[in-house]
């Protein structure tokens, strides 16, 4: 019996089952290996091999069955997956596909009631039937480059149902791409945000309105103080004045300079109120008085850079810049810990960028967005349509820009 088991020898066949080699050293991992005791080394080779096949084709097809089954049952569990992403993505958002040049290949129930589109009216043709008009040119165009180099795209957009009426959708734009990289197919998702939409411009139209009035009260004022208060602190000064050269008292040189500085500090509060200036002889003037005045008080100088305007900007827009200036070099007098800082206005066809930049100790952008100073200026611009960005680190400075339309 030990002998049997010292020995064996080894047949190796092909995928057909036939012999390969008989070696006892030699082994083909496609093939059907056999370890055979001594005794049965002398054994015909075709009863072997026969076996030998019959053993190979049983486990070839208990493999491929085993193969298909996995196949089979991984296709349909991916076809389950599928189906419930569909169905959820479905019943929760707008969505449409559409081929690499932007005609429509597929739209959702959603997609068809929030449009008034039929699934007929909308495939094969491209989004342009629900443009409002409202986004400009280059808008579409920041869109549609972003997404044809491969990246996705996220935005709020406006569209016009087939009614006449105005919807907004919270959109997402994911492009389908092919091996090489280039998109074949877009995938839009949406979710309708009409009803915030309409709630953020009521709140917008309220701070426009609280802002204007502000500026109003702000006005009337000022001017009370200049021409009512600082009048008759003038008039009083003028009768110390008189006084002082037919009376030698000491008090009356104190009442004199008491005078004067309130007189400064009246003239100092109704310019801070509304700069007459601003109204009279515009924006540039305005800055102009207000930093050399901010330098005398807080010895910090501003280098201000600037175009002259050929005409005046509207009003409003005017004070929206004065004001943010005015705000952001508050903060730089508060915190940066400087000597100098940069103000510069460009002006274009199209809008008037405003930026005011210190090398001074910087902040966490996070850690100052509850500011009054910063939200104020937000809601400055965004009254007038315009955008304020604020970049900023510790140690490394500040720098806000305006942007607003003109």
């Amino acid at each position: 019996m030990d002998n049997h088991l010292q020995s064996p020898m080894i047949l190796v066949s092909d995928c057909h089952g036939k012999l390969i080699s008989q070696d006892s050293q030699s082994v083909n991992v496609l093939g059907a290996i056999q370890f055979l005791p001594d005794q049965l080394r002398d054994a015909k080779l075709p009863a072997i091999l026969s076996f030998g096949e019959h053993v190979y084709y049983v486990v070839c097809h208990t493999f491929l069955h085993y193969t298909v089954y996995v196949l089979t049952h991984d296709r349909g569990e991916t076809v389950k997956e599928l189906a419930d992403v569909k169905f959820a993505l479905d019943e929760a958002a707008i969505v449409a596909i559409t081929d690499e040049r932007g005609k429509i290949t597929y739209v959702n129930d959603t997609f068809c009631a929030i449009s008034q589109y039929t699934r007929e009216e909308l495939l094969g043709r491209d989004h342009r039937m629900i443009n409002s008009g409202y986004h400009s040119p280059a808008f579409m165009k920041n869109l549609w480059y972003t997404i044809s180099r491969g990246n996705v795209w996220r935005g709020e957009v406006k569209n016009k149902a087939k009614d006449g009426s105005y919807y907004w959708v919270d959109t997402t734009i994911v492009p389908f791409l092919t091996e090489e990289g280039t998109p074949y197919q877009y995938l839009a998702i949406r979710s309708e945000i009409t009803e915030k939409k309409t709630v953020q411009d009521k709140l917008q139209q309220m701070t426009t309105r609280l802002l204007t009035v502000q500026e109003e009260e702000r006005k009337r004022l000022s001017r009370n103080l200049h021409d009512g208060i600082g009048q008759n602190l003038y008039s009083h000064l003028i009768t110390i004045s008189r006084l002082a050269r037919d009376l030698d008292h000491p008090l009356l040189a104190q009442l004199q300079q008491e005078a004067q500085d309130l007189i400064e500090e009246v003239r100092d509060i109704s310019w801070e109120l509304r700069p007459s200036v601003l109204d009279d002889l515009g924006l540039l003037p305005a800055i102009t008085t207000f930093l050399s005045r901010y330098r005398e008080h807080y010895g910090i100088f501003v280098s201000f850079r600037h175009e002259d305007f050929k005409a005046r900007l509207p009003s409003t827009l005017e004070t929206t810049i004065y004001r943010v200036i005015q705000e952001a070099l508050t903060n730089v007098r508060k915190y940066a810990a400087v000597e100098e800082a940069c103000v510069s206005i460009v002006r274009d066809e199209r809008q008037v960028t405003v930026t005011i930049s210190d090398q001074g100790r910087g902040f966490d952008r996070h850690e100052a967005l509850g500011g009054v100073g910063l939200f104020s200026m937000k809601e400055r611009a965004h009254a007038n349509g315009g955008t304020l960005h604020v970049d900023s680190q510790k140690g490394q400075g500040t720098t806000v820009q305006l942007q607003l339309p003109c």
